[in-house]
């Protein structure tokens, strides 16, 4: 399938260097995901996601614990899942 570029990418590569943490949201399968894993090609950022459920309960358990294991920079898909993180 091909990739379908989205304008907003322009501005998630910019704030992503003027911002430790990026939060994007939207409405259900538009290619939020898509677009994000698509951005971090080539890059070192990691990629897990909540639907796992080891690892939302691992998130939601202890936050910190999931963050020593998965190390930033990191795309977090599904992080709604798991709001214990936003404090960390």
């Amino acid at each position: 399938m091909k990739y379908i570029s989205r304008n907003l990418e322009n501005v998630v590569n910019q704030v992503t260097k003027e911002y430790p943490v990026v939060l994007v949201t939207g409405p259900r399968q538009v290619g939020k995901t898509t677009m994000l894993q698509k951005l971090m090609e080539g890059t070192k950022r990691g990629y897990v996601t909540l639907d796992d459920l080891n690892e939302r309960h691992i998130a939601k358990t202890d936050p910190e614990l999931f963050l020593q294991l998965h190390k930033p920079p990191i795309l977090i898909d599904e992080v709604q899942y798991a709001p214990e993180l936003f404090t960390y």
